[in-house]
């Protein structure tokens, strides 16, 4: 289930610095997260789904690059990001 366009503006401007700010890590992997959270009970009810899975699994990698990447610039805004998001990690 994509999120929807009001899901993502309300995700851009809580972790985004202004309305427009789609690239910063955090707001990609909020928005990512969302996703993955979506998804995850499509495949528990659909469980020969693999083509769905692997979707979710490219979704995960994606966002576990994003957060390898924010750890090593700013250790704060990624712990605090994880937490917010609650990541386990």
């Amino acid at each position: 289930m994509p999120l929807t366009k009001q899901q993502k503006v309300d995700l851009i401007q809580k972790y985004g610095k202004s309305a427009n700010d789609t690239g910063t890590a955090e707001v990609q992997i909020a928005i990512l997260t969302a996703h993955i959270n979506s998804l995850t009970p499509h495949l528990d009810q659909h469980k020969k789904d693999h083509h769905g899975r692997l979707g979710l699994l490219k979704l995960v990698g994606k966002r576990r690059r994003l957060l390898d990447y924010l750890m090593s610039k700013d250790i704060n805004r990624y712990r605090k990001l994880i937490q917010e998001l609650e990541i386990r990690k």
